[in-house]
């Protein structure tokens, strides 16, 4: 059972009730929920294979700019080159393909994770996601670009939404 206060804190960082919700995947150091695991399918009967879910808005803002900075291309161009990586990477997707199963099988997304695992690099949201839930040396690329962000929380109340431009 999930605690109805990490219920109301995901409701309020994303703006809208949360959906599918097994349970919190991880917190940011100030002990909110940062990160929530879905079930595979939800509960209106869409197929959902993202099944780390990043909740909080500072973080995910975070991960946009590194998004944006062209992060992704030079990931998937180093898969290419890099054998020990794309190893890593692919069994970082068999863990995540894993993961989801054990919660149950939705023939829809059968063998399709997320992020662009296991070729290339999609979505750096679900790769930190993946990180943060499993821990350091599960998903490299989500590892790396989490060591990226720094302390992004910093000084923040990471529940709290960002205050309006004036």
């Amino acid at each position: 059972m999930i605690d109805p206060a990490d219920i109301e804190a995901v409701r309020a960082q994303l703006g809208r009730p949360p959906r599918g919700i097994i349970e919190v995947a991880s917190r940011c150091p100030s002990g909110h929920p940062n990160n929530v695991k879905t079930e595979p399918r939800l509960p209106d009967g869409t197929p959902f294979p993202t099944l780390y879910y990043l909740t909080c808005p500072r973080l995910t803002g975070a991960i946009g700019t590194l998004e944006a900075s062209g992060l992704m291309a030079e990931m998937s161009e180093r898969l290419k080159t890099d054998a020990e990586l794309a190893a890593a990477y692919r069994a970082a997707h068999e863990s995540y393909l894993a993961a989801r199963e054990a919660i149950g099988h939705v023939e829809e997304i059968a063998g399709i994770s997320a992020g662009g695992m296991p070729d290339r690099v999609k979505c750096l949201h679900v790769l930190v996601a993946h990180a943060l839930a499993k821990g350091p040396g599960v998903n490299p690329l989500g590892d790396e670009a989490l060591d990226l962000l720094g302390d992004w929380w910093t000084g923040t109340d990471c529940a709290a939404p960002e205050p309006a431009d004036s």
